[in-house]
């Protein structure tokens, strides 16, 4: 059965002593609740063993933002996935589309990254999304469904099962532009659509599908009403605690 999942990216923001802070107070936050969905936080790398030492890893999953395509060796300021593995860390943001566009991500070297992932038992939350000129020229279909057979598509299903996957419109953050929620349905309704044919139906209807556009505490509630939406990969607003907790209580 898919999960609802609402997962915080940190990206490069919070010292350590700020980012364990950022943590306690969110374990603090639902230590007396119970969401109706998986709560994850992607930290930085240098974060990873001091958060998931000092929070309840049984209510808030832990997630490193990228890991090595190679498993280990001569691959100075790398971090492999056996290394996040060992922090205690469950799961790894794999494709987020400012790797793809800062750091020339390929497909082939994510083809390495998620099976190294699943290699050492994490979970893989596998980014795809389009840009603002290539959902202009209304070919975002095309270019996501491209991202998944280039990658997550050559997996056996059963290894399919093992990751989540996280649609983002880039086209939608930081453009002043803003994507519908009919938009998101859309999308991930699609992506399902994908899933299905590759893998069948069953898979698909188990496949947890995030919607990474800019959801926050107005928003969230209406988003995951939505049938395929299955939850959200969320960034600034998972910097703030009650933000946060907004979201993840949407459910």
């Amino acid at each position: 059965m898919k999960k609802n999942i609402v997962a915080g990216n940190w990206k490069m923001n919070k010292t350590l002593p700020e980012g364990l802070a950022l943590a306690i107070e969110l374990n603090a936050a639902l230590a007396g609740a119970q969401p109706n969905c998986d709560v994850v936080i992607g930290t930085p790398f240098i974060h990873l063993a001091s958060v998931a030492e000092a929070i309840d890893t049984n209510k808030i999953g832990v997630a490193a933002q990228n890991c090595a395509d190679k498993e280990s060796g001569a691959y100075t300021g790398e971090i492999s996935a056996s290394m996040i593995k060992s922090t205690g860390a469950e799961y790894v943001i794999l494709g987020h589309s400012e790797r793809r566009e800062y750091y020339g991500e390929t497909s082939e070297k994510l083809n390495s990254k998620v099976a190294l992932a699943l290699a050492n038992g994490l979970t893989p939350i596998y980014c795809c999304g389009e840009a603002l000129e290539v959902r202009n020229a209304n070919e975002q279909n095309t270019y996501v469904k491209n991202q998944l057979e280039e990658t997550v598509f050559n997996l056996s299903a059963d290894d399919f099962k093992k990751i989540v996957i996280a649609y983002e419109p880039i086209w939608a953050i930081g453009t002043g532009i803003t994507a519908s929620t009919e938009q998101a349905q859309e999308m991930l309704a699609f992506i399902r659509g994908l899933i299905a044919t590759q893998f069948g139906h069953e898979i698909a209807d188990e496949t947890s599908i995030l919607y990474g556009g800019s959801c926050n505490a107005k928003n969230a509630a209406e988003l995951f009403s939505q049938p395929d939406i299955d939850g959200g990969l969320i960034g600034g607003a998972s910097l703030n605690v009650a933000d946060f907790k907004a979201i993840i209580d949407a459910f």
